[in-house]
């Protein structure tokens, strides 16, 4: 119990250093806020535009849901490249704490500032839109959202590992998957727009489900019930990923070591 104790304290910890490094970057923090803001409600107008209100619905969901996943998703594969800019890299790496424990907290930090974001997303989108709700089951929202996260943390691990090992290159090609991962997803249109060649892509996303049941369940109110095999997909997506990702991430870091790349800024 005292080591378990010891390994729960130092994950907040890690949660705890990451919002200090909010408040050290406030004015940044208040930009993107702001451009992420301006983005959704920007979304939400073109379908306004139309007159078409279930229009509205599917545009400002599909954009918080995304706002949510791209920020879990960026805040979990940009963790290696925070700690190379803040020269913290080396001690994080070298301090007498299982790997697993920098991870978790790192992961929980994800969560909770996303969830943070997208409440303040949210709250703009009502002051511009009178959005209705009243057929939305949040019960159904509040299970998908929590499991679609197990699926974005376990990607955002896999894709921890690129500035690891390649710090000139790799938080670059980080972008380049969460970018694949919005335009095959459904986030903005559905899937059947998509090219024929393009659509198998969207069917090993996580997204797509996620984005499907939770306008499933905000718009006609869907139980978990009637989510069936697209809830149970997702779970199992996310069980396995985290300790893939971990795995993986593991796999860098002591290839990293052996290179020596841990340190390298470029």
């Amino acid at each position: 119990m005292p080591a378990l104790i010891r390994e729960i304290r130092a994950s907040y910890g890690f949660v705890e250093r990451n919002f200090n490094l909010v408040k050290r970057y406030m004015g940044w923090e208040v930009v993107f806020l702001f451009y992420n803001v301006v983005n959704t409600l920007t979304i939400g107008l073109i379908g306004y535009a139309t007159g078409d209100m279930e229009l509205v619905l599917f545009l400002v969901i599909g954009a918080l849901m995304w706002a949510f996943l791209g920020v879990l998703f960026h805040e979990v594969s940009e963790s290696v490249a925070w700690e190379r800019w803040e020269g913290t890299i080396e001690f994080t790496f070298m301090a007498p704490i299982r790997r697993i424990t920098m991870l978790l907290g790192t992961c929980l930090y994800a969560v909770i500032y996303g969830v943070l974001r997208t409440i303040v997303v949210l709250l703009f989108v009502l002051l511009f839109f009178d959005l209705g709700f009243e057929n939305a089951n949040f019960l159904s929202a509040v299970v998908i959202l929590v499991v679609s996260s197990l699926s974005f943390i376990g990607l955002g691990l896999m894709a921890a590992v690129l500035p690891l090992i390649s710090p000139e290159r790799g938080p670059q090609a980080t972008h380049i998957i969460q970018a694949l991962i919005l335009l095959v997803s459904g986030v903005y249109y559905p899937i059947s727009v998509l090219p024929v060649w393009l659509q198998p892509l969207s069917y090993i996303s996580p997204a797509t489900y996620t984005l499907r049941m939770m306008r499933s369940a905000m718009l006609e109110g869907a139980s978990l019930n009637t989510m069936g095999w697209d809830l149970l997909g997702l779970t199992i997506c996310g069980i396995a990923l985290i300790p893939i990702g971990a795995w993986i991430f593991n796999l860098g870091e002591l290839y990293a070591k052996k290179v020596g790349k841990l340190k390298r800024s470029g």
